[in-house]
């Protein structure tokens, strides 16, 4: 194992991280990394064999996160990376035991673009699964953010986003008959803006 943590596990979300120390998240699994970004959240995964697919609308992301499969685990097919929106997912239903959303879904536009991506990450996730998504919020924070219209609010600190509350992620669990996996976890950072994570079960 080596002695530096960050080589082994890259700069993963703690919250992610807690996910496969709670062996939620093993070798037997097909995980996709929904709006992977540069792939912050695949280093570990991709050095230990997990069979991680990853999608991004951004083409330099996909290719750098490629690149990043080729070296650091390349038995795994360049076709398991592509590039896609979130919304048009282009995979069969059912096809994943783990979909990732980590840090995607306040860019949103607008609610409908918010259902779109989280029906379609909903829809290629096997019964039995696991959701994870990571998204900003008001939870906390409700009275210090500013309603900008169609689910956008400014955050105290200046920053915009669409922005969930907790009930409304308690009706999206409803609606999707899915399970909290664990109590909604948020992250208040003084007041200035929140993180939340959403763990659910299909």
């Amino acid at each position: 194992m080596p002695d530096n943590l960050l080589e082994q596990f890259g700069n993963i979300d703690i919250y992610l991280f807690d996910q496969l120390l709670k062996g939620r998240i093993d070798h037997t699994q097909r995980i996709l990394d929904a709006g992977c970004g540069g792939g912050r959240n695949l280093i570990y995964l991709l050095k230990q064999g997990y069979d991680v697919h990853a999608v991004d609308q951004n083409l330099h992301a996909v290719d750098h996160v490629k690149h990043l499969a080729a070296e650091l685990a390349p038995d795994i097919p360049q076709r398991n990376f592509q590039q896609s929106l979130i919304e048009h997912l282009p995979y069969p239903d059912q096809t994943f035991d783990v979909v990732i959303s980590n840090a995607v879904l306040h860019f949103c536009r607008d609610k409908q673009q918010f259902e779109d991506m989280l029906f379609s990450m909903w829809r290629v996730l096997k019964e039995g699964g696991l959701l994870f998504v990571r998204l900003a919020s008001m939870i906390g924070i409700e009275k210090g953010v500013t309603d900008l219209g169609d689910g956008h609010y400014k955050n105290p600190d200046g920053s915009e986003g669409y922005l969930v509350d907790q009930q409304m992620l308690l009706d999206y669990t409803t609606h999707l008959k899915g399970r909290l996996v664990e109590d909604i976890k948020t992250t208040n950072v003084q007041g200035l803006r929140c993180m939340t994570t959403w763990c659910l079960g299909k």
